[in-house]
């Protein structure tokens, strides 16, 4: 793949957010399947998932700076990066919009709280799977 540094960032995170947040959705799923209510619960696996994050994205960002050119972010990566989270905030918006709603009807707390993660995630995923879209078709 002939992409710059900004674009390879951008593969690197969307995957790190794709597996390691993905596992954490999985996990919490079986717990809440197992009739965890209390969001206490989550707290401990949560944090893991952050620094296996951090641990994930540190590492393949030195993997991205080894192997690029050196490349720095120009007009057309701001310009990119302005678009994908432009296009894809209204998914934020849809889920903090969803989890009000769920509040007022009283839905578990847990739930609710997993609501807004994972609309921040697919809000996150959507905007990186725009900028790689913009990348390789032009803005």
């Amino acid at each position: 793949m002939n992409a710059s540094f900004v674009e390879k960032s951008v593969w690197v995170q969307v995957t790190a957010l794709i597996a390691v947040l993905g596992g954490y959705f999985w996990t919490a799923k079986q717990m809440f399947m197992a009739g965890v209510m209390d969001i206490r619960a989550y707290v401990a696996v949560f944090a893991v998932s952050v620094v296996m994050l951090v641990i994930v994205l540190v590492a393949g960002h030195i993997v991205v700076a080894i192997t690029s050119r050196g490349d720095f972010s120009d007009e057309r990566d701001r310009l990119i990066a302005w678009r994908a989270e432009a296009l894809s905030s209204w998914v934020m918006g849809i889920g903090i919009l969803s989890a009000i709603s769920a509040m007022i009807v009283g839905v578990e707390t847990v739930l609710v709280a997993h609501l807004l993660l994972l609309s921040l995630l697919l809000s996150e995923i959507l905007a990186n799977g725009l900028r790689i879209l913009f990348y390789r078709r032009g803005v």
